[in-house]
């Protein structure tokens, strides 16, 4: 014997009140599993470093010796409590421009340099002031710096720009990502190389070409991208520096 009372539900027909509260309830329970699920799957991730800008430290002024490798460094003897004697740091100008031009010439000297950081992870980077404010040499005889080799690697990531990559822009992955990388390495901004896994403690070293220079066009073709390359090692301070044997350039999966 069929019960009329039960509820059905007819397209043109307002939904009957018992399978209206069902529904709701469904709704309630399928988007509270995806909002779960995403926890999960979002917690099993590691968490990305903080980067960008430290406004947050406000300008900070050290002393080091210049070291061209052929990109600008700062490999600081006299720091503060922030930024400590040892640390290296990359050396950028404003917008899309490296300081090429302003560290030329000082290359093994004492140098005062300000300005503000950047920072994410273990790499960072000083965005200079302008002018003599920026970086000036200074009078005193400059300490030699140890460089230490650590043999040929082969390691697998991305190149990025050391700018974009330390925050000041996050344009994620693909078209954009590529081209606004592209953009900061023709600008002399030091080309750096994101590795997806530690290399002797860090993830980020510093890359030139061979023999120490500069990063190859022919590698240009390859940002932004996952690729495996093989090259030699040194460091220089806390930054690893990465000379990349662009013959050995492969694109792999992500």
């Amino acid at each position: 014997m069929s019960n009329d009372d039960k509820p059905f539900f007819v397209g043109y027909l307002d939904v009957p009140g018992p399978l209206r509260r069902f529904l709701l309830l469904a709704c309630v329970a399928v988007i509270g599993i995806f909002v779960a699920t995403g926890f999960l799957i979002g917690s099993t991730q590691d968490e990305p470093p903080a980067s960008g800008f430290r406004f947050d430290y406000g300008r900070q002024t050290v002393t080091g010796v210049i070291e061209l490798t052929p990109y600008p460094l700062l490999r600081v003897t006299q720091g503060n409590d922030l930024i400590k004697p040892g640390k290296t740091l990359m050396l950028t100008g404003q917008g899309k421009f490296g300081v090429d031009a302003r560290a030329m010439g000082l290359e093994g000297q004492l140098a005062e340099v300000s300005g503000i950081i950047l920072q994410r992870g273990t790499i960072d980077m000083m965005q200079l002031a302008g002018g003599r404010r920026g970086l000036k040499m200074i009078e005193g005889d400059a300490p030699a710096m140890e460089t230490e080799p650590l043999g040929r690697w082969k390691v697998a990531g991305e190149i990025c720009d050391g700018k974009c990559l330390n925050g000041a822009m996050r344009p994620g992955r693909g078209l954009a990502h590529k081209a606004c990388a592209a953009l900061c390495l023709v600008g002399d901004v030091p080309p750096v190389f994101v590795s997806t896994q530690l290399i002797e403690g860090s993830d980020f070293m510093l890359i030139t070409g061979p023999d120490g220079t500069r990063l190859p066009k022919a590698a240009y073709d390859y940002i932004g991208q996952f690729i495996t390359a093989e090259g030699d090692l040194e460091r220089r301070g806390d930054m690893l520096i990465f000379k990349i044997d662009t013959d050995t350039l492969e694109v792999t999966d992500e």
